[in-house]
């Protein structure tokens, strides 16, 4: 083999191992940058956004839904005259004409650049009309409400996120976003020798899952009777504000929450993010005389008193620590029985059965009832106030406790407890959605959950029949639905400012459920300062009345006793 031989062969080895090398560069070490830089050449890459699930009521009635928008872009190179198309297009886009030539001018050599996120289908078919070259749409979906602000502050709203995607906030939109918005895709969309998307070259690399639908347990007759009564009755009692939320004691189904003020998802920018927030899940507030048939409920679970047992302190004032304990009209009845102090919501009597049931006893059926812990509402925002340690405190603090002064709770914390009351001795946790609907079809149901049994069944009829007391021999007696058996319990807190009680600022309340013997609805009715009056019985009680004939009427109940019967 000749000198020149092997050079040859080596010279071509060279060559071989260069071109083997370069091969290797760009197909192994730059191949991800030259497939971008490709599909740059000939197209774009675009997220394939998915259709965000609807929300329906129990009634499968969407009350939120989906309409059709459309994104409108412009190609930039295709762009001759730049003032004719600022012209033509600011009166329908509602854009300033610079501001669309400058958009036009600073991206000139793009191929692609987004004019306006969102106009409808008639602004749409107008910009077509035009005929304007490089002018195009792309299709996008917006939150559509039908029944307008009903449950806004259960429902919550769509927004942005800080990449500019759409994202739910504040309620379910909040809670349930990631089911609700599915996943998105991705695709690219090819381009021509000008530069204009050629639409039936698309090529799908990831493909999109849309969002799932919501079934909830609101009914939508219940939820807007209750929006209107509700609103009525803070006009009528001159309040700052009020809420309420109706249950399905059996299930913990939510069948109505309302609360005002309130505010518009379809606008709600416009809005004080203030009122983003649904009170029933978020503030706090003192139950007043609502706590009391939990605490008795306690002391009787425990055998410490039954119904008939006397008060031995009712006489008048009592004093502790100090601090004298009086009743909230000032009347005493001496020996009144535990079922005489349920009804007259007399605060000495409470005092009584919490020196019989001691600090660590109270705070533990506290915590059986849920009292100081969240409920596990689906809904976005919920908050439960901590209870003081137990260190914390004091003989006057326990008695005060007892009749629901100096202890906060949320109104969702107050209703889920007296589930266990309505049903059996069954705490159920409380749920707004009862199904879920997948893009494929299928039905996800979501059983009743119990949560625990703080009492037993009988303490829980015990109760049960107190509260029926309360209501038929009460303050409120005048308002409740003749011939109906309704357990229920007034409340008036007064609001605690600068360290001391307002006696002229109170929260008024009721809670109750009906009928007593089979309860099909557990409420709520909490009103902010009304000013006619600051007492629960005349203006919480009648409200709740007069929703609850709403209800039983709704449900086809008959009363089961007559009118002549109900004067006995």
């Amino acid at each position: 083999m000749t000198w020149r031989y092997r050079f040859a062969l080596g010279l071509f080895f060279l060559l071989f191992f260069f071109v083997v090398c370069r091969l290797f560069y760009w197909q192994v070490v730059r191949a991800q940058e030259l497939v971008s830089l490709g599909k740059a050449q000939y197209g774009k890459e675009v997220s394939l956004t998915t259709e965000r699930g609807e929300i329906k009521t129990a009634d499968d009635f969407s009350i939120v839904a989906n309409k059709l928008a459309y994104l409108v872009y412009v190609n930039p190179r295709l762009v001759k005259e730049r003032d004719t198309y600022a012209e033509r297009l600011s009166p329908l886009l509602e854009i300033e004409e610079a501001t669309i030539s400058a958009v036009l001018s600073e991206n000139k050599e793009k191929y692609w650049v987004a004019l306006k996120q969102t106009v409808d289908n008639k602004t749409k078919e107008r910009i077509a009309n035009l005929n304007l070259p490089g002018v195009g749409f792309e299709e996008k979906r917006l939150r559509f409400y039908p029944e307008g602000s009903l449950s806004a502050k259960l429902l919550g709203f769509v927004g942005k996120d800080d990449y500019g995607e759409d994202k739910g906030y504040f309620g379910l939109e909040g809670y349930y976003d990631k089911q609700l918005r599915g996943k998105a895709g991705t695709a690219t969309i090819i381009h021509d020798a000008s530069g204009q998307p050629i639409l039936a070259k698309m090529n799908e690399s990831v493909h999109k899952i849309d969002g799932r639908n919501l079934v909830l347990h609101i009914d939508r007759t219940l939820q807007y009777m209750l929006d209107r009564e509700l609103k009525k009755g803070i006009e009528t009692y001159g309040a700052v504000g009020g809420m309420a939320a109706i249950m399905n004691p059996k299930t913990g189904g939510i069948l109505a929450m309302s609360s005002f003020p309130s505010y518009d998802p379809r606008s709600y920018h416009e809005y004080s993010d203030k009122l983003y927030r649904n009170p029933f899940i978020t503030d706090t507030y003192e139950p007043g005389s609502t706590l009391k048939p939990l605490v008795m409920g306690s002391a009787i679970n425990l055998d410490l008193l039954t119904p008939d047992t006397q008060c031995d302190i009712c006489a008048g004032p009592v004093s502790v620590s100090g601090y004298e304990v009086k009743t909230w009209n000032d009347k005493y009845t001496a020996n009144s029985t535990m079922t005489e102090v349920i009804q007259h919501s007399d605060n000495t009597g409470m005092v009584f059965v919490g020196r019989l049931l001691g600090l660590d006893r109270l705070l533990g059926y506290f915590n059986k009832f849920g009292i100081g812990e969240m409920t596990g509402i689906d809904l976005q925002g919920e908050i439960a106030p901590d209870l003081r340690p137990r260190d914390d405190w004091y003989a006057i603090d326990l008695a005060t406790a007892t009749f629901g002064q100096g202890i906060t709770v949320t109104p969702i914390e107050l209703l889920t407890a007296f589930s266990a009351i309505a049903n059996g001795g069954n705490r159920m946790e409380p749920h707004v959605v009862a199904s879920v609907e997948t893009s494929e079809g299928d039905i996800i149901n979501i059983p009743p959950k119990v949560l625990n049994k703080p009492v037993s069944a009988q303490t829980a009829r015990i109760i049960t029949e107190m509260m029926v007391n309360a209501v038929d021999k009460g303050e409120s007696k005048w308002a409740k639905p003749k011939g109906y058996r309704i357990a229920g319990k007034t409340g008036t807190a007064q609001i605690p400012v600068a360290g001391h009680y307002d006696p002229n600022k109170t929260i008024t309340s009721f809670v109750g459920f009906g009928p007593a013997d089979d309860p099909q609805f557990l409420m709520l009715v909490v009103i902010d300062r009304p000013s006619s009056s600051i007492y629960g019985s005349e203006t919480a009680a009648p409200l709740f009345f007069n929703v609850a004939k709403h209800v039983l009427a709704y449900y086809g109940i008959p009363p089961t006793k007559s009118e002549s019967e109900e004067e006995e």
